[in-house]
């Protein structure tokens, strides 16, 4: 089973992610695209641009299509399209709706981790906090435009972890 873990910028995403894969170690967990792309030697504007997500977006499709059937991903093209329009509403939004449909069709079960109210996690100015809340609002837009079936996760790591284990059993 493909596994897909969306979600704006510290929602908890990637302590999910880590803690899923713990209970099924059989997983291969994709980090987020950022981090592999930057391993790779590619430089991100500080504030990143549509373009650095489109990229991301990108890099994010080869993760899905080259991935085994039992994969866990930190971030899917859905989020990274979110930051993308959150960024710059210019971008061509039905060029990119058909690419990301054919590898979105190869995820089996999305998990949303939204921003809570009250939030659990604080998100300072320099983390960009308007940019965070714009793209959470924005990925509810996209997986209803994707007609995507998601879990929608709330409360501690625990309970979200128990919420996802639930719906896979």
């Amino acid at each position: 089973m493909r596994i897909a873990i969306l979600g704006a910028h510290l929602a908890g995403k990637t302590t999910l992610a880590e803690k899923l894969q713990e209970s099924f170690p059989n997983y291969e967990l994709y980090p987020e695209p950022y981090f592999e792309l930057q391993e790779m030697g590619i430089v991100f504007a500080e504030i990143p641009t549509a373009d650095d997500y489109m990229m991301q977006l990108e890099y994010s499709l080869k993760q899905i299509l080259r991935s085994d059937k039992n994969a866990i991903f930190d971030r899917c093209p859905i989020d990274l399209l979110a930051y993308a329009l959150a960024v710059d509403d210019s971008v061509d939004f039905q060029l990119v709706f058909n690419k990301i449909q054919d590898a979105i069709n190869k995820i089996d079960f999305f998990v949303f981790v939204p921003i809570e109210e009250p939030d659990r996690i604080s998100c300072p100015n320099y983390q960009l906090p308007e940019l965070r809340n714009e793209v959470n609002d924005m990925i509810v837009e996209l997986i209803n435009d994707f007609e995507l079936e998601v879990i929608e996760v709330k409360g501690d790591l625990s309970e979200r972890l128990n919420q996802i284990q639930n719906q896979i059993k």
